[in-house]
This record gives C-alpha cells, sequence and structure tokens, in this order.
C-alpha cells in the first residue's frame, strides 16, 4: 500500500536521499520540510499517512515538532530519523509519540520497512 509521505530533514541531501528511496519503492512524497517548525506547517497543508522526521535540527528539533504534531492530530503517523543512535534520544522519540526509529546512515530496506509496518 503506497503512502503519501513527508520528509522532514535540515539537510537537502538527506531529504533528496530519502525521496529517491521513497519513491523507487512506490511511495508518494507528499512534500518536505527542513525543520520541524515547517514539518508541523506542512503537516497541517499536506496531511500525510506519515512523517519521516529527523530529530536534530534548527529553529525547533524533531522531538518538539512531534510532540506539536501529535497534540494536533493523535493519529500522526511518525518515524524519527537521526545520525545519533543515542539510547535517550530514542526514548524520548517514542515517548513524543513516534512509532519507529531508523539510524542514519540510511538502509533503503530498513525505511521501507519501517514505513510499512507503520502505515499497517
Amino acid at each position: 500500500m503506497a503512502g503519501r509521505i513527508l520528509v522532514v530533514d535540515d539537510a537537502a541531501f538527506m531529504r533528496m536521499m530519502l525521496k529517491d528511496i521513497l519513491t523507487k519503492n512506490g511511495f508518494e512524497v507528499a512534500g518536505e520540510a527542513e525543520n520541524g517548525l515547517r514539518a508541523i506547517e506542512r503537516y497541517k497543508e499536506v496531511s500525510p499517512d506519515l512523517v519521516l522526521m529527523d530529530i536534530t535540527m534548527p529553529e525547533l528539533d524533531g522531538i518538539g515538532a512531534v510532540k506539536q504534531i501529535k497534540a494536533e492530530d493523535p493519529n500522526a503517523k511518525i518515524i524519527m530519523c537521526s545520525a545519533m543512535g543515542q539510547q535517550a534520544m530514542v526514548l524520548e522519540s517514542i515517548q513524543a509519540g513516534a512509532r519507529d526509529f531508523i539510524v542514519k546512515p540510511f538502509q533503503a530496506d530498513r525505511i521501507v520497512e519501517a514505513i510499512n509496518k507503520c502505515l499497517k
């Protein structure tokens, strides 16, 4: 089942890489954002099925963005992405409402698996 996905990462290169993986695997990129504040705006605009959210970003980090999105839409499906596989951040993301956590550098099959599991 193809899902509409919002890609959030402060690095344009990472967004490009993710969009490439998503489109090659039959997902639709509903939009993208470069920070947490923009992610919240874009979420309201495009109503994606799922959000791939980076943790470390300027203006508002991913955890703050997850909390705000979940406050407005308790059913929001969000998967966190970070280069830091730190336990505390993983735990904080899950407590904030994220469904899963993917560590960079990304492996395409892990992303697809996490998205499919989340969209079921």
